[in-house]
Formats: C-alpha cells, sequence, structure tokens
C-alpha cells in the first residue's frame, strides 16, 4: 500500500486583481458626469468633450472586459498572468527580485534570472510592494531595492 502524496503546501502569496472594481465604475461614471456637465452648463465644444472622453476608454475596456491579472508565489516557483501573458520561473533559475522605484514613485519589478536575463512583471499583476518583498524573503529570493532608476 503506498502513502498518499503529500498535500501541496499552500502559496506564500496568492494575488489577484480584476479589471471590473467598483472604483473603476465609479471613477468613469464621475469623470463622465463632468464632461456631460461641461456641455450642459458651460456650452463646452463637443468635440474637446470627446477627446477628453477618449481618454477614458482603456478603463471603460478593463471594466467590459473583466481581464484578471495575477502573482502567485509557492515554495517551488513563481508565476505570474496578465491577460495572454504568463510565465512559471523555478526558484532555482531566479537569482533577485529587482525592485526599481520610478519617478513617478511607481515601482517596475523585473525577475532577476541566474543567466543575469531580466524578466519584466506586468504593472497589473503587481501586489502592494512590501507585500510582494517580504514574500519573497520569506522564500528564500533575494530582493533588491534601487531607488529612482531613470532606466
Amino acid at each position: 500500500m503506498t502513502a498518499p502524496p503529500a498535500p501541496a503546501a499552500p502559496p506564500l502569496l496568492d494575488h489577484r486583481n480584476r479589471g471590473r472594481n467598483p472604483r473603476t465604475a465609479l471613477v468613469l461614471l464621475g469623470i463622465w458626469g463632468l464632461l456631460v456637465g461641461l456641455v450642459l452648463l458651460f456650452d463646452a465644444a463637443l468635440w474637446i468633450v470627446a477627446g477628453f472622453a477618449l481618454f477614458t476608454l482603456p478603463a471603460l475596456w478593463d471594466l467590459a472586459s473583466d481581464r484578471v491579472a495575477g502573482l502567485v508565489l509557492t515554495g517551488q516557483d513563481l508565476h505570474w498572468f496578465s491577460g495572454r501573458q504568463e510565465d512559471t520561473i523555478p526558484h532555482l533559475r531566479i537569482k533577485a527580485i529587482r525592485l526599481d522605484r520610478r519617478l513617478d514613485l511607481s515601482y517596475r519589478v523585473s525577475v532577476v534570472l541566474t543567466d543575469d536575463r531580466r524578466i519584466r512583471l506586468p504593472q497589473e499583476c503587481l501586489p502592494q510592494i512590501d507585500t510582494l518583498a517580504r514574500a519573497c524573503e520569506e522564500a528564500g529570493i533575494r530582493v533588491e531595492r534601487h531607488p529612482f532608476s531613470l532606466l
């Protein structure tokens, strides 16, 4: 009689973002309300208002498509997905996780492989940076922080 397989360890980090969320809907409604108000109250030119409305189309597409993006870190590998892109990287191939602070105060996250190649993780699949750094350190992955990198 063989022993049952050991249960899989729970992931150290399991983060998912959905395109359809209440905050996006509220912001879109607020912007569209402002644009309609500009037309009705101030008689703004329709072509100018339509130009501003074009900038809301990506957020509208996120609401309509409800695309899921996320990152899962286990004791064996790092898996990320965003739209049609996804990848799984075993810990043995990861040299470090590089966190570059940009001038707009956001972070660019790259996985540095043992052969010094870098894989840039999409912004929409990332959790809070402190949560990611803590989970990577728990998994034994080195975390490099680089403040205000231009490249």
